[in-house]
């Protein structure tokens, strides 16, 4: 682990606090600028957006100028700049401003780890890497957790806006000193998205990247909150805890994942069991949305531990790219995970608010679980015809 890579892993700490930390500030932002679950549901949707909008133009940046720049100034001016006018929102408008430019920070973050690994480490240990990085990077769900909502409680949602905005730029500036680009290799910008789409077996890998993640990543990042408001009468304290939970479960399964990949024969199949296992813990969040609140949060763990699969299928799709094409296919891989929680965020907030008034409080809410629960059966379905990981 070098200074550079541990820098890399710092940005994506904070990028995996930013997508999950409204959950926790539902209450403040309410009871302050008037917001709505609605209304969050947006401005979450706008940081996914943004983020998966950038993966193009970070993909060639990546293969052309690097990942320390493109990496280190997208951090600085979102990241930092999107921290800042957050902390002076007054509506929820201006919430939605500040997630747009955040999620534009936070979008190299990752995909200039993985440019690094996939660049100047051997394919067979991708994987691992892979998972190693979004295991230690989601402790910033943690700190999105009860943390966070302590901050809010003690010293105000505000000022902890403006201190993660300075931290941002710190992280950035370590990045820009630390982090060095591997040796270019001939031909590296020669690629393209169409060569990249020429690719027929991650045709089959695409729908499942677009959906695995969006189930945990929308629920423990923004609707974990309301539903155990509105269902439960929870308060900000038990919130923090299940979503503390979660985020633990999400680490877990990040990292369980990694050594299953080099122990298990077949990466296809180790990753349509965990799918299987997701749908299920889904089904009965469906079915038993109201039983108990200790029920759905073990559920919700669930999801978070067996959807937790995002690096393997990374490592899935990565098998099949040729060295000039790294840069573009890992950024485009990841520009199909997070540009799917962002649309389904989108839907869900539409997919709740067409649920009011409802005969029963937690019907809006079972509606989500069951929008994210069909995308993720159809991506599951398309990806069973994939071809297995070309080992190497």
């Amino acid at each position: 682990m070098t200074p550079g890579i541990l820098l890399l892993g710092l940005a994506y700490v904070l990028s995996q606090f930013f997508r999950a930390f409204l959950a926790v500030l539902s209450p403040f932002l309410a009871n302050d600028l008037g917001t709505t679950p609605d209304d969050l549901a947006f401005a979450s949707g706008m940081w996914f957006l943004a983020f998966a909008a950038m993966q193009i133009p970070i993909g060639a940046a990546l293969d052309s100028i690097g990942p320390r720049r493109t990496a280190g100034w997208l951090l600085l001016i979102g990241g930092g700049g999107g921290a800042a006018v957050f902390a002076l929102a007054t509506t929820a408008l201006h919430v939605s401003i500040a997630m747009t430019l955040i999620g534009v920070g936070c979008a190299p973050v990752l995909m200039a780890s993985y440019y690094i690994f996939a660049r100047q480490y051997p394919p067979a240990q991708f994987a691992v890497l892979a998972s190693v990085m979004v295991g230690l990077g989601s402790f910033g769900n943690l700190v999105a957790s009860y943390p966070m909502g302590l901050a809010a409680e003690t010293m105000g949602w505000r000022n902890a806006l403006w201190g993660l905005g300075g931290i941002s730029a710190l992280v950035a500036f370590g990045t820009l000193a630390l982090v060095k680009d591997p040796p270019r290799v001939e031909g590296e910008t020669k690629g393209s998205l169409l060569e990249l789409f020429k690719l027929r077996m991650l045709w089959f890998i695409f729908p499942l990247m677009g959906v695995s993640y969006a189930i945990s990543g929308a629920t423990r990042g923004l609707w974990i909150g309301p539903y155990l408001t509105d269902v439960f009468n929870a308060n900000v304290s038990t919130i923090g805890f299940a979503t503390l939970m979660m985020g633990l479960a999400m680490i877990a399964g990040t990292l369980a994942y990694g050594p299953l990949d080099r122990m298990l024969g077949s990466r296809k199949w180790m990753i349509a069991g965990g799918t299987a296992l997701t749908l299920i813990a889904a089904a009965v969040l469906i079915v038993y949305p109201a039983t108990s609140l200790t029920l759905s949060v073990a559920m919700l763990c669930a999801i978070g531990f067996f959807g937790a699969s995002y690096p393997v299928i990374m490592a899935h799709g990565r098998s099949f790219l040729p060295p000039h094409l790294i840069g573009r296919g890992v950024t485009m891989l990841n520009l199909f995970s997070i540009g799917g929680v962002g649309v389904l965020q989108f839907l869900s907030g539409r997919v709740y608010t067409a649920g009011l008034p409802a005969a029963a409080v937690e019907m809006p809410f079972r509606a989500v679980f069951i929008l994210f629960t069909a995308c993720l059966v159809v991506g599951f379905v398309i990806y069973l015809f994939s071809r297995d990981s070309a080992r190497q």
